[in-house]
């Protein structure tokens, strides 16, 4: 039951990083370059986990270094996976967003049965395919325009979501090969992932110009929100791993907190569109809710059986 600890707080925490996300691309950077932001978070990462791999000890066996090649290698797949990530905000919005990131248990379901061995009981595969109805019974509720997405959004989604799969898995295979503390081997991925940042940003002169013109503009405001995103999302990149080392498999972990998120998604942007309008936009029609609603009790239904 650990792991659905973990889950419940990596979908609270990841909600809301999203949210932010999608405010700071359209209020700061307009739509253009959203990417740009991945410097700010390079510069931070990289001495963060220095010193957290200080404190902790860095107490790992430096002797199996293609383990450790495994670990940091996750860490600069899932800086990429990053870039995919802005270009979909860039073009959708965050309730979208978390939609399309369905597609996870899908990709974690199948890679885990083919690269960890994974299998799954009768009963799981039920469970799984009740909160997969979840986010398909949001999609079916909305309006023909807003179903109507564009082909870009779609791949920059699915690249997304298909390549911070990748990293993941490569994570929980690293993880499980050495002796190294769970503290310790995040740390290596978010070193890895920190220096993808940097070098993606400053190989691509646009970006780099783009973060510098932000920071002018708006007088290092975009510092605020950008800041705490960065506590949240790295708060967010321990739970979710923890969860997906913890569970019983990684797909697992990843239906019951990637089918939730939109739903948290959905309630928290109607909660944000009463408080704060900039951060939520969600509207708040009868239906919706209602709709939303029905999807929240095929997640819990399906976690429930998950269980079994």
């Amino acid at each position: 039951m650990t792991w659905l600890i973990f889950v419940a707080i990596t979908v609270i925490i990841d909600s809301l990083r999203i949210f932010i996300d999608n405010y700071v691309s359209d209020v700061y950077f307009k739509g253009k370059g959203a990417a740009a932001q991945k410097l700010f978070y390079g510069y931070l990462l990289i001495p963060f986990t220095i010193i957290t791999l200080i404190i902790t000890g860095f107490n790992f066996d430096i002797t199996p270094l293609n383990v450790v090649a495994t670990l940091f290698v996750g860490g600069l797949i899932n800086g990429i996976s990053g870039i995919f990530y802005y270009k979909t905000l860039e073009i959708d919005d965050s309730t979208n967003l978390g939609i399309f990131i369905q597609l996870a248990p899908v990709f974690y379901l199948i890679l885990g049965w083919l690269f960890l061995g994974e299998t799954f009981s009768p009963i799981q595969l039920l469970g799984f395919t009740i909160i997969m109805a979840a986010p398909l019974i949001i999609i079916l509720s909305t309006r023909k325009k807003s179903r109507k997405v564009r082909l870009k959004a779609i791949l920059y989604s699915f690249l997304y979501v298909f390549i911070a799969v990748v990293s993941n898995l490569i994570f929980i295979r690293g993880n499980d090969r050495t002796d190294a503390s769970f503290i310790t081997t995040i740390s290596i991925v978010l070193l890895g992932k920190g220096l993808a940042d940097l070098i993606i940003v400053w190989c691509n002169p646009k970006w780099h110009h783009r973060w510098y013109q932000v920071v002018k503009r708006s007088h290092k405001k975009v510092f605020r929100p950008m800041l705490a995103n960065f506590c949240i999302g790295t708060a967010k990149e321990f739970t979710y791993r923890a969860a997906l080392a913890t569970a019983p498999t990684v797909a697992m972990a990843s239906v019951a907190s990637d089918s939730s998120e939109p739903i948290v998604i959905f309630f928290m942007g109607l909660l944000l569109t009463i408080i704060w309008p900039k951060f939520g936009r969600e509207k708040l029609d009868k239906k919706t809710i209602i709709v939303h609603l029905i999807a929240t009790i095929l997640v819990v239904t399906g976690i429930v059986i998950l269980q079994k």
